[in-house]
């Protein structure tokens, strides 16, 4: 698979079927408590691997994987440490973030985070370097084992249920509880609710289905679709449209994307709005096809192409800050190709 998909969503944001569980602990003992926002240390937030209980209010945070260092930021926390963003693959010259998070780094007046290297997977030196109280990963594919090895630096939010399917409401709700943020984090879901609704107001998406899709020109034997378990697939239930019935059914089985060869084309008829990874030359080419161009999609150029490892590629894997960000012109290219459904 390649790395653009892990790296973008993994994804991971929603009408997904599965939520995680963020609850506050009952008592605090009357000598040790913080409120914030009416959040009262400890907390405890329930998670696949169980449950982390976090004693006091996090001065430190560290944040991996992607999207959560957002949550934070959003809320206001500078993370001391966080996974690079942007890597060689996607063009770079070295380790970097997205425009979003150095606009909210700005904004906060924050010099760059230390960012850790995603290329082996947990970076585990390079956080326990930066002494957290706490690591945020909400949204994440931490393995039973990287958990562990994470808990013995510093209490870890983990994702809910399943790796990479945590929707981004759930991403900043679980993180914010683990920061002693549960209500601000709650507000934060809702301002960005009304966001996506003054957003698509105007926009004809009900009735329509849509999903995403990485596909290459250079090879179109296959292509993956991601399924609603997946942020990418998901968001796009967020802004209106409907989700074809083989996303579901894929989501159901666990898995956030499934390969479909050219050959079986015809299963992803019921897709009425195509949003992949590709520039300008991936719609001729599907025309082109003699198996994809059957599909209505292709037929009537309903197709949105959102480029990849570039900045817009990667916002449309929601988070906290990107859904802001990209929000405009993502409702307009997806009005767009809705105009052109028959």
């Amino acid at each position: 698979m390649p790395r653009t998909r892990l790296a973008l969503g993994v994804a991971a944001a929603s009408a997904l079927l599965l939520t995680g569980c963020a609850t506050g602990s009952a008592e605090p003992a009357a000598d040790d408590t913080a409120e914030s926002g009416g959040s009262v240390f400890p907390v405890t937030v329930e998670h696949a691997y169980g449950e982390t209980t976090i004693n006091e209010k996090p001065e430190r945070v560290a944040t991996i994987a992607w999207g959560n260092q957002d949550v934070a930021l959003a809320l206001g926390i500078v993370p001391v440490g966080m996974d690079a963003q942007v890597w060689a693959w996607s063009g770079a010259s070295e380790p970097d973030v997205y425009e979003w998070t150095s606009d909210k780094l700005d904004e906060l007046g924050a010099d760059l985070p230390v960012l850790f290297d995603t290329t082996d997977g947990v970076d585990f030196e390079a956080i326990a370097d930066t002494a957290p109280q706490v690591v945020l990963a909400a949204q994440s594919g931490l393995s039973e084992e990287d958990y562990a090895t994470l808990s013995d630096i510093a209490p870890v939010v983990s994702f809910p249920d399943i790796p990479w399917f945590t929707p981004w409401r759930d991403q900043i709700t679980l993180n914010a509880t683990g920061l002693g943020l549960e209500a601000e984090g709650e507000a934060l879901v809702a301002d960005i609710e009304q966001q996506i609704a003054d957003a698509t107001a105007d926009a004809a998406f009900e009735g329509k289905t849509a999903a995403f899709f990485y596909m290459s020109p250079a090879d179109l034997s296959t292509v993956s679709l991601y399924t609603n378990g997946d942020s990418r697939t998901a968001f796009l239930n967020d802004l209106g449209f409907d989700l074809p019935q083989v996303a579901i059914d894929a989501a159901a089985e666990g898995s956030f994307y499934l390969d479909y060869s050219a050959e079986n084309a015809d299963q992803l008829e019921g897709v009425d709005v195509i949003v992949t990874y590709g520039d300008e030359t991936l719609l001729p080419a599907l025309q082109a096809d003699p198996l994809w161009s059957t599909l209505p999609a292709v037929q009537n150029g309903a197709v949105v192409a959102v480029g990849e490892g570039d900045a817009y590629s990667a916002a449309v894997s929601p988070t906290a800050l990107s859904i802001p960000w990209v929000l405009d012109q993502y409702v307009t290219d997806l009005t767009d190709a809705a105009a052109k459904v028959q």
